[in-house]
């Protein structure tokens, strides 16, 4: 036999809740709403006791943190705003609702015992007589910069300057033969000087771990060893520059040690091979410092500069250690350029000027270089000769810096510079009467600017004086290059580059 199905329900099982249906029902005729469902005032009772018994668990949970063991109004208000439930105004723990027991209805007696809150009266005359309560601001967050680079900016929020105290005497009295001035002249000059003074300056403190910092990393970049422990912790230390975040408070310490540094190697001649490792670390820390994006460097700028200017326009460098410092040099003022001339417009030309200087000033004498403009500002006096006997012309090494340092900035650079202002005519003339003696640096310079005008072909061909075409070719290169640079080309026998060589600068 099969077993009996289910007996269907006659009706819907009643709400057997706290919170009634029928109050549901009273409320909505309060609103307005007659003729509710009973499922939908059960279901509406349902969602109400849920939401109460949550309520009263949040306030619960607000009333054990405060090791009590009373639930109070202020623990439900808690539980409201972290349900994200307006609160209920009006009612607090420190005024407690005072409830009175209604008179009983003598026709009603089934209606039981009523309750309700007495409302408290109000005199508004009162009221309009007492002072208005300002109701606080609430807790709010701003930001505004205490320093900025040890200037402190003149804002609200920031302490006035203190102006300096200086001795006062009686309004009579003379020191020295002069009569002092009054403090009504005192006052008026320390506001004058307030006015004048838009920033003070703040002293700023570095912190032990800043100092300990600082004394670990410098001593494990110099003096430089070949030792392998040496040599790993100038890679740990170098690295740590290049990426740590928190160095902006060392970083004036930091260029002032490398220009010091610089500068002590060079006037000292820089002749050994240990100033050349210094030299090489004191550009490896520049050149870490350039790369760390965390730090805001544009401010020191004007420090960084002459360090890099003077390891790559010196003339007597070690000459084993000559390519790579003015390489590395050339390459960290290409990186600087490249990051801040956006910043600074003036940047470039200045920095170009000072290389067009060192290579083309004081040239051979009744040569002239480039009368004209190079790079939109004249050449007046350093492109064109001295013939003045006791200007010396700038030595090879100088002007081997100066043309790496324009290949650094880049193609325009070469082009302007190197090319149309006459600096490879001026250094071939040079090269030609030394016979080649210490001029390789400076050849292998302006041959690779050349490249950087122009990469040599794959697959070159040379060059054959006898043609008419090529013969026309070198008389092209002979008059924008010079007759020893001319030679250097040709004997490379790559027509193609020839010939690029001359289209990127006639354009």
């Amino acid at each position: 036999m099969s077993k009996p199905g289910p007996k269907p329900k006659a009706a819907q099982a009643q709400h057997a809740g706290i919170y009634k249906a029928d109050v549901v029902k009273d409320v909505a005729e309060s609103l307005g709403i007659a003729n509710l469902p009973d499922a939908v005032s059960s279901a509406l009772a349902s969602d109400v006791e849920y939401r109460l018994h949550q309520v009263v668990e949040e306030a619960s949970r607000f009333m054990r943190h405060a090791r009590r063991t009373t639930l109070t109004t202020a623990d439900v208000d808690l539980a409201l705003r972290t349900l994200n439930i307006e609160p209920l105004y009006g009612h607090t723990p420190h005024a407690p609702s005072t409830f009175r027991r209604a008179v009983p209805f003598t026709h009603m007696a089934s209606a039981g015992t009523v309750w309700f809150v007495e409302d408290e009266e109000i005199d508004f005359d009162r009221v309009l007589r007492e002072e208005k309560i300002v109701i606080p601001k609430g807790v709010s967050w701003t930001a505004h910069w205490l320093a900025v680079e040890g200037v402190q900016p003149l804002v609200p929020e920031n302490p006035p300057a203190v102006p300096r105290e200086e001795p006062t005497t009686s309004a009579g009295a003379a020191v020295n033969g002069k009569s002092s001035p009054s403090k009504q002249q005192q006052q008026q000059q320390q506001q004058a000087n307030q006015q004048n003074q838009p920033s003070q300056l703040v002293k700023q403190v570095l912190s032990r771990e800043l100092q300990l910092y600082y004394t670990r990393l410098t001593s494990s970049l110099l003096p430089p060893s070949t030792s392998a422990a040496d040599a790993a912790k100038r890679t740990a230390a170098l690295a740590s520059l290049r990426a740590d975040a928190g160095l902006q408070a060392l970083l004036p310490y930091l260029v002032k040690w490398v220009g010091e540094g610089a500068v002590g190697v060079l006037r000292d001649g820089a002749d050994s091979e240990q100033d050349g490792r210094t030299l090489e670390t004191l550009l490896d820390v520049v050149s870490a410092i350039l790369r760390n994006s965390t730090l805001f460097i544009e401010p020191y700028l004007h420090q960084l500069l002459p360090t890099i200017l003077s390891v790559l326009l010196h003339a007597s460098l070690p000459r084993s250690h000559a390519t790579h410092l003015r390489t590395a040099a050339a390459q960290s003022l290409g990186t600087l350029l490249t990051q801040h001339s956006a910043t600074y417009p003036s940047l470039s030309p200045r920095i170009m000027k000072t290389l067009l200087v060192a290579l083309l000033g004081s040239s051979t004498p009744g040569y002239n270089a480039n009368p004209g403009t190079v790079n939109g500002f004249t050449m007046d006096t350093s492109g064109t000769p001295s013939a003045d006997p006791r200007v010396s012309p700038k030595p090879l090494g100088t002007r081997e810096g100066a043309i790496r340092g324009l290949v650094g900035i880049g193609k325009e650079a070469v082009r302007k510079g190197i090319v149309e202002g006459g600096g490879v005519r001026i250094v071939g003339e040079e090269c030609a009467s030394s016979r080649g003696e210490g001029a390789d640096g400076v050849i292998e310079a302006v041959m690779m600017a050349l490249e950087t005008l122009q990469p040599p072909s794959d697959m070159p061909e040379a060059l054959d004086p006898s043609q008419e075409e090529d013969t026309k070719l070198i008389g092209q290169l002979r008059e924008l290059l010079g007759e020893f640079f001319t030679a250097r080309v040709v004997n490379r026998g790559d027509r193609g580059w020839a010939a690029g060589i001359i289209v990127s600068v006639n354009g």
